[in-house]
């Protein structure tokens, strides 16, 4: 039995060679104009936004480039008690599943929005790898809107992967296991009861509002990375795929036994006309549709319970597979959509497809048996060329809209330029270190603006501060507008980077939201005005109608809550002036802050827990008097008579004393 490990030596006896000395000293390799063509002025913006997935954060990073700095922190399937992500009221639904709430996840991948394969900065795409999830963000708003979890899936790791014209979001399971409905078999049988699930999710035009189109039931393997066809190769998809040996245990070993695994090739136009025929089949399933309402400020959750699935082997023509060197990661396809390129781990070469030669055995039926029951292609007779002696682990590639791909190479920590059409090798540059994924401006698309890479590193060592046993993750600009790539800068990333892509700052920063306009506020509890904002009892439920404007809420003070009580503050922020948020919170309180947008309702649920006097505040500096933005609660027995009053500058109690006397 051969073992990786000696598989990996043999990789690295071809190619030491060519991989160059790395500098004695690390700052030797930095460009020397680094800092000037990195510095972006007090006062200027960046050229890019960097969309960087947080990895087991469960969250989006937003940098800017070339800075490096740190704009944003987007809280998509994880709490966030910065802004009460997961604790207001109106967030909580976005963190519902089938099994639950679940307030984490690994957010491996991003993927944004794109119109005839170009950037459109709508939207950005993330994937949750544990509960399989797919989630949108809006590119205007900077907010999560819609998550869909995805039923007959398990780790989803290789999603969220779109179309040109972003028609699908596509999401491949990383373990396959038992269908959601034949969950119960002996591990053993992997090979007959274990499935692989692609979720096909379709993409309203207008709205962005996703839900499971079809999903195609597969042999049993995992998925990798892919990459919609673009151009001529319009209608497919293409998968990297990993354990074709089917193994169940050890697959350190046992996954890595062939000398070739596969990229599946997937006709999904074919799966369209399948639809339309009826040949697709309702299995129940169960899982949670989750939508945010920026109108309402207010998330819902719903359970599904359905979901089509084709079966390859009832349709014929959907998928193909094609032999790849062992283990691929990537799976990348050119700007022009005729070279398909794959990335074996384990491999001494890069291999590079030909659509058009796909096409044509396929059409001649050049096949060298099937894979259970699906066609495999031979290898020969779809490949365009081999990249030879790149380097060690190649992962995944990206293209600079120059002819050129450049290649991240985990295990010679280094990138590598070389030619589409030739397959030369033109450069390489170190890495520090173990580079992963990689980011060209427009890498992934039909229009790379190139000008920079991005390599996003596993390793960092030297390159900070210590900060105890685990030290920063890191990501490395450099520049590829030459001949040569340079290093430019390093800057450290919130928690582990994987993909990203960059984008245009002139393509979403003229879209973003500055204002949510108050008289659209369609909130239920909102208070457009402090003459709308009450205190409402119904039962042992306690409604606040709070406003919040600079430097007062209203009301400010309130009694006649008691022990048992729920007390729920509903706040609208009255302001009407961009970067004006306020934020709430209760003293004591075991939940979180809530952090409220200029014209927005949040709310936060608080059971008192003690009877006395218990102050809330603003916890997002606003304005000078930002300290003096506070105000009281009133906490008594159960039972105890103390009459429900509240206002703002002046005695509620006194108040309320005055009109019974009155009476």
């Amino acid at each position: 039995m051969k073992s990786p490990i000696l598989a990996m030596a043999a990789v690295a006896a071809l190619g030491l060679n060519l991989v160059g000395c790395k500098p004695k000293d690390a700052g030797s390799a930095v460009s020397g104009d680094a800092a000037e063509k990195v510095y972006v002025a007090p006062g200027k913006h960046d050229e890019f936004y960097n969309i960087v997935s947080g990895g087991f954060n469960g969250q989006m990073s937003v940098y800017g480039i070339p800075s490096g700095r740190l704009l944003k922190i987007v809280p998509v399937f994880s709490v966030f008690p910065e802004n009460g992500w997961g604790y207001s009221e109106e967030s909580k639904p976005m963190l519902n599943t089938s099994h639950g709430e679940v307030p984490w996840d690994d957010l491996h991948h991003i993927a944004l929005s794109t119109t005839n394969g170009e950037h459109d900065g709508r939207w950005a795409f993330g994937n949750a790898n544990n509960t399989p999830r797919v989630a949108r963000v809006s590119l205007s708003s900077f907010r999560t809107e819609e998550i869909l979890e995805l039923p007959n899936s398990a780790g989803n790791h290789s999603s969220p992967f779109i179309t040109e014209n972003t028609e699908y979001v596509i999401a491949g399971t990383r373990f396959s296991v038992p269908t959601d409905n034949n969950a119960d078999v002996p591990i053993s049988t992997f090979k007959q009861n274990f499935k692989g699930y692609i979720s096909f999710i379709n993409v309203d035009k207008n709205t962005g509002r996703m839900g499971i189109a079809f999903q195609l039931k597969t042999p049993g393997v995992s998925f990798d990375l892919a990459r919609a066809g673009k151009g001529k190769s319009h209608g497919w998809f293409f998968f990297s795929t990993y354990n074709t040996e089917q193994a169940n245990t050890l697959l350190e070993v046992n996954a890595s036994q062939k000398d070739k695994d596969f990229i599946l090739a997937v006709n999904w136009k074919k799966a369209e006309e399948y639809l339309k025929q009826g040949k697709g089949r309702k299995e129940p399933a169960k899982y949670a549709h989750n939508l945010y309402d920026e109108k309402t400020h207010t998330a819902t959750s719903t359970i599904m319970n359905e979901v089509i699935t084709l079966d390859p082997k009832e349709c014929p023509g959907i998928v193909y597979f094609i032999p790849c060197p062992k283990s691929p990661h990537g799976c990348d396809v050119d700007p022009t959509g005729e070279y398909i390129v794959g990335s074996g781990k384990l491999a001494a070469v890069i291999p590079v497809f030909s659509f058009d030669k796909l096409q044509k055995a396929i059409a001649d039926k050049t096949f060298d048996g099937d894979f259970d029951g699906i066609p495999v292609v031979k290898y020969e007779a779809a490949l365009y060329g081999e990249v030879q002696k790149p380097g060690l682990g190649p992962l995944h590639t990206e293209f600079d809209g120059q002819g050129n791909a450049i290649t991240s190479f985990f295990v010679s920590s280094e990138l590598v330029k070389w030619n589409i059409k030739d397959l030369k090798v033109l450069d390489r540059v170190p890495t520090y270190y173990s580079v992963g994924h990689l980011s060209i401006p427009g890498g992934p698309t039909k229009k790379p603006h190139g000008k920079y890479v991005i390599a996003y590193n596993k390793i960092t060592k030297d390159r900070y501060l210590p900060t105890g046993p685990e030290l920063a993750q890191s990501a490395q600009l450099y520049d590829i507008s030459g001949d040569k790539m340079k290093l430019l800068l390093d800057f450290p990333t919130v928690g582990e980077p994987h993909y990203a892509e960059a984008i245009p700052a002139a393509l979403i920063a003229k879209n973003s939201t500055k204002i949510y306009k108050i008289e659209e506020n369609g909130h239920k509890y909102a208070a457009k005005g402090e003459k709308e904002a009450k205190v409402v009892r119904e039962g042992n439920k306690v409604h606040v109608y709070i406003t919040s404007i600079r430097s007062h809420f209203t009301p400010d003070n309130i009694e006649g809550v008691k022990l048992g009580d729920e007390v729920y503050f509903h706040v609208t922020n009255l302001e009407q002036d961009w970067d004006v948020p306020h934020g709430f919170a209760v003293k004591g309180g075991d939940n979180a802050e809530i952090l409220i947008m200029p014209g927005e309702t949040q709310t936060l649920r608080w059971k008192p827990n003690r009877v006395g006097v218990v102050p809330i505040y603003c916890t997002d500096f606003c304005s000078a008097l930002h300290q003096e933005m506070q105000g009281y609660v009133r906490v008594s027995p159960a039972g105890s008579n103390v009459q429900l009053t509240w206002g703002t500058g002046k005695n509620p109690v006194a108040e309320a004393e005055k009109k019974v006397a009155k009476k």
